[in-house]
């Protein structure tokens, strides 16, 4: 049963703002022998854990400026933690889908073929290292 959403044909590199030109799979089949399914799910929850990563960073950064920070300082209101908590998830997702720590890429490493680049556009010349486990 096929799902009309979910082409894997026409999958694409990149996050849903900014793609990459490059395919995924053409006419269903793998590029390098992965399942593009796979391909898919595995980048997604890649970026995914990047982004809860950085969120959990940045709402532990600014917990522990309001416990440094003085009696009297703004640092200390806490009328607007709500909306910090979105704007931190926010940023968390945008840094996530360029990959800007790198965690996703780390994930992918692992998770794909030791010949398979996980390298998000502009950066396919560069020299990946192989994943630490390789596959038996």
């Amino acid at each position: 049963m096929d799902n009309p959403i979910f082409d894997p044909g026409k999958l694409r590199i990149g996050t849903p703002d900014k793609l990459n030109d490059t395919p995924v799979a053409v006419a269903g089949q793998a590029l390098d022998g992965v399942d593009p399914v796979y391909r898919a799910k595995a980048t997604q929850a890649a970026v995914k854990f990047e982004s809860f990563f950085i969120s959990h960073m940045l709402h532990d950064m600014r917990a522990t400026t309001k416990v440094l920070a003085a009696d009297d300082s703004p640092y200390k209101d806490k009328v607007n933690d709500d909306m910090l908590d979105l704007a931190d998830n926010l940023v968390a997702d945008r840094m996530a889908g360029q990959r800007a720590f790198g965690v996703a890429d780390m994930i992918l490493r692992q998770l794909l073929p030791a010949g398979q680049k996980a390298a998000p556009s502009g950066m396919e010349g560069e020299n990946l290292t192989p994943p630490l486990n390789p596959p038996q």
